[in-house]
């Protein structure tokens, strides 16, 4: 215990992260963590612990056609962590059981979501959360008129969990292996309930716990937000913008997609503009796509 004390904090947070893949690796070799009940080899589940809590989107396995209930909620808790830092965690669960945060986890937090200072570092763990839960469940909710009625009513409850914290977690892990596997979200093309809603979240996800805090304090005077602020709205904007309108007036336009409607070819290239900047889903066929645009 003593050597632990003495680890740098940068360290301290790295061994907590192969901890929690390790953990989750174990976990998922179980069984119980299968839908035929039998064993995971321990690779096949370290590549998914793996991917879930460095939230990527990679699978050797359909997420849904592989893994039981059991197997879906352990990588969905890895995705949750993963997003939002396994040392945030650790100081929010110690605050929730009412124990005192020292300087030393502290320090640990700053580390872990490359804070400025120490100061004021409770108070954002506090928001970090707040905000999370509160984004997650409002997608949640919006994905349930949808899910509710396609997959009855707690399968379609988990299924918009599900998706609102892996999209706001950018994690790209699904469940629509029900329909085909590793079909992603290409049943719900032309949806923009579905991917209009998820495209959001991943923005929002992505955009960082201190651009969170500078919109919340400034509202919408640009003027005034920090220079990271500042780049990180712009730099998104412009991204998704120039690839909005070479998905749209190129790509989706081309013979190959005629079956698209006007409505499809919005949603789709919205879509395509946002997921691959670091989500994980997609709502085409890449193998359809041309090179230009893979």
């Amino acid at each position: 215990m003593t050597k632990i004390r003495r680890l740098a904090p940068s360290r301290i947070v790295s061994i907590s992260f192969i901890a929690m893949i390790l953990c989750g690796a174990l976990l998922l070799m179980l069984p119980i963590s299968s839908k035929d009940g039998s064993w995971t080899s321990f690779f096949d589940a370290l590549f998914t612990s793996t991917s879930a809590s460095c939230v990527t989107g990679l699978v050797v396995f359909d997420t849904y056609s592989h893994w039981s209930m059991f197997g879906q909620l352990i990588i969905l808790i890895l995705i949750q962590i993963g997003g939002l830092g396994v040392i945030t965690m650790a100081i929010f669960l110690t605050m929730v059981a009412g124990r005192k945060i020292g300087l030393r986890s502290r320090t640990l937090m700053k580390e872990s979501i490359d804070a400025p200072q120490t100061g004021g570092i409770i108070r954002v763990t506090k928001f970090i959360f707040k905000t999370s839960l509160i984004i997650e469940g409002i997608g949640a909710f919006v994905l349930s008129f949808t899910f509710i009625p396609e997959f009855g009513f707690f399968k379609g409850i988990w299924m918009s969990l599900f998706h609102s914290v892996s999209a706001f977690c950018n994690a790209g892990f699904d469940l629509m292996g029900q329909k085909e596997p590793f079909s992603s979200l290409t049943s719900y093309q032309g949806n923009g309930a579905v991917l209009g809603t998820i495209a959001l979240l991943i923005v929002v996800g992505g955009l960082g716990f201190f651009v969170w805090e500078d919109l919340k304090r400034n509202r919408l005077k640009f003027k005034k937000y920090r220079l990271q602020t500042k780049i990180v709205l712009s730099v998104t904007g412009i991204l998704i913008l120039i690839a909005f309108c070479y998905f749209f007036f190129f790509e989706f336009s081309d013979s190959r997609w005629a079956e698209m409607s006007l409505g499809d070819r919005f949603w789709s290239s919205l879509f395509e503009s946002i997921t691959p900047c670091t989500a994980g889903f997609n709502s085409v066929n890449y193998e359809k796509l041309h090179n230009a645009s893979l």
